[in-house]
């Protein structure tokens, strides 16, 4: 190798030290599989957590550069990890960097973890390669989004006007939010539990919750309700 060649860092692999942070172990272990063969792709997974308190303390433990965030978590979600992580990512050297990896398309989780300091947000239905791909983009200090979520960030910043308090909406956790959305766009029961890797009964609690909770009586009012918010 020339001296060239080593100033230009030619040889040399690139390394990114990563935390895995999502409330299902299934998901853990199928992103590890895909991304975490260091040699192969230069991702070292060097943590996991399955809530915001095993988040916080694997992250502040490990320092890595990189945290894939799921946005619904038990014990706050990921705005709660970004807030008690805040400190970390202002960190003059080495700041840890957040990227949301979400099944969650919606509006007012993408510019939720945005606002809270998040350097990017992807959907589930990435690639392997994409998602190795948008780790190293992150760790760089770019913003990295799936197709068409930047437009809800761009919309959100362009706006100079706080978005309306919905009373009715901040009653529901986020978990219930999810089903909404996906009984509102039509999925029944057995898809909507596969997608976010919860049971059938999980998913009638939820809606049963959600009824209650908006004062509804069956899944078309609350399709109405869903679309007259924007919500689908």
């Amino acid at each position: 190798m020339t001296e060239d060649e080593k100033n230009a860092g030619v040889g040399e692999t690139r390394r990114v030290r990563v935390v895995l942070v999502d409330d299902h172990r299934m998901f853990r272990t199928g992103v590890q599989a895909e991304i975490g063969e260091t040699g192969r792709t230069g991702v070292e997974v060097v943590g996991e957590a399955a809530d915001v308190d095993q988040a916080v303390t694997v992250i502040t433990a490990t320092r890595p550069e990189v945290v894939l965030l799921d946005v619904h978590l038990p014990g706050g979600g990921g705005v709660e990890v970004l807030r008690r992580c805040a400190p970390l990512m202002a960190a003059a050297e080495n700041p840890v960097r957040f990227l949301a990896l979400s099944v969650s398309d919606a509006a007012e989780d993408v510019i939720g973890v945005i606002r809270g300091g998040a350097r990017g947000y992807v959907t589930k239905t990435i690639t392997g390669t994409d998602l190795v791909d948008s780790v190293f983009r992150v760790q760089d200090g770019d913003a990295v989004f799936s197709p068409r979520l930047a437009g809800f960030v761009l919309d959100a910043f362009a706006s100079t006007d706080a978005p309306p308090v919905d009373e009715d909406l901040d009653r529901l956790t986020q978990r219930e939010r999810e089903v909404l959305r996906l009984i509102a766009r039509g999925y029944a029961y057995k898809e909507i539990a596969k997608q976010l890797f919860i049971s059938v009964k999980t998913v009638e609690s939820h809606v049963s919750a959600v009824l209650r909770k908006l004062q509804l009586s069956n899944r078309h009012e609350l399709t109405r309700w869903a679309t007259a918010r924007r919500l689908v």
